[in-house]
């Protein structure tokens, strides 16, 4: 039986990805640390959409959860047809001043759980020639920011390595897909420890994330940024020399985390 894995799925993007596809039907492994809420979350989705919904409450940042992961899904006989890896953080700061175990943290979540996880499942899905892999990146991806700058270059990873093996995996019928969203309505500011985040006008919600995925996942495409306002900027972003737009970004973030210290 074919089931659809999301991490980072007991709220915000990931828990709209588990609604939106047991909606239609796919059967779900939800993958959060807090096992209560998937519990919860399996229980209604289950039942409202006669699914067979499973959970697993695991810490992505301990050793090897990457294993115990894939191992408890191939015990259980499992076919991971899609692989949503949703799960990450960020943080915002003068990095210098931030906490360093924090920082690789966020490289181990945002990078090295979702390449591990990517490279398991992957294995198995070129042995049926198919499947579908989405990786939740981000528009702040698309150029340096200076105070978030670990995230940001975690997600320009993301990008690169979903658009680049997405070529790689073509002939064997599975499609990957780098999800860029920009700023939305979520609980990302809080568990990334963002004081005061920034405030965007007409910031999307979840939904709005995941109709955007769907769509390009329905017109094969490899990489889509969430929103016309995200988009634009995230072209405009490759189009600025970096050193223009870090410099840009640094000015108007600079008396948030600075201003103090100068």
């Amino acid at each position: 039986m074919k089931y659809t894995l999301i991490t980072g799925a007991s709220s915000g993007i990931g828990e709209a990805f588990a609604r939106r596809l047991a909606s239609e039907g796919h059967n779900l492994v939800l993958v959060a640390r807090s096992g209560e809420k998937l519990k919860a979350l399996c229980e209604e989705l289950g039942a409202a959409h006669k699914i067979d919904c499973r959970y697993s409450a695991v810490d992505l940042l301990e050793f090897e959860a990457d294993v115990q992961l894939f191992d408890d899904t191939e015990k259980q006989g499992l076919e991971i047809d899609w692989l949503i890896n949703n799960a990450g953080f960020g943080s915002s700061g003068d990095f210098a001043n931030l906490d360093l175990e924090r920082e690789l943290e966020i490289i181990d979540l945002n990078i090295s759980a979702l390449v591990a996880l990517t490279h398991r499942f992957l294995q198995k899905m070129r042995e049926r020639k198919g499947g579908t892999i989405i990786n939740v990146s981000s528009a702040a991806g698309f150029q340096p920011i200076p105070f978030m700058a670990t995230y940001a270059a975690s997600k320009a990873f993301v990008s690169s390595f979903s658009e680049a093996i997405a070529e790689e995996n073509r002939p064997y019928g599975i499609h990957v897909m780098a999800l860029c969203p920009g700023s939305t309505k979520t609980n990302f500011f809080e568990a990334s420890n963002i004081e005061r985040p920034i405030q965007v006008k007409g910031q999307q919600t979840v939904e709005d994330v995941v109709n955007t995925a769907m769509k390009a996942i329905a017109n094969r495409k490899t990489k889509v940024v969430s929103g016309w306002a995200n988009y634009i900027g995230a072209i405009a972003g490759t189009l600025v020399p970096n050193s223009i737009s870090s410099r840009v970004m640094a000015k108007a973030l600079r008396g948030r985390h600075q201003k103090e210290e100068l």
